[in-house]
């Protein structure tokens, strides 16, 4: 009695694809995959690039990250492009 029936599942479904059309449906359904996709690797990078962090920070001396150490500019080259945008 209260029940959603498959011919009233069928109807919504038939308006929803006139409303939207096929082409748009299928992007939507794209982007939420990919959304889903996304997210579940941003999670798994999230958790192993926590433990890869810390393994850097024990081996670097005075305390910096490689990406700290890496990201700092030699002397010549700061005078390099300071020159550049003169």
């Amino acid at each position: 009695m209260g029940g959603i029936s498959i011919w009233q599942l069928l109807i919504v479904f038939g308006i929803v694809i006139l409303v939207f059309g096929t082409k748009k449906l299928r992007n939507m359904g794209g982007d939420v995959g990919s959304a889903i996709r996304n997210f579940k690797q941003a999670m798994n990078d999230g958790d192993s690039g926590k433990s890869k962090d810390e393994e850097q920070e024990d081996d670097t001396p005075g305390g910096r990250t490689l990406e700290q150490k890496n990201s700092e500019e030699t002397p010549e080259a700061e005078k390099r492009r300071d020159h550049e945008h003169s």
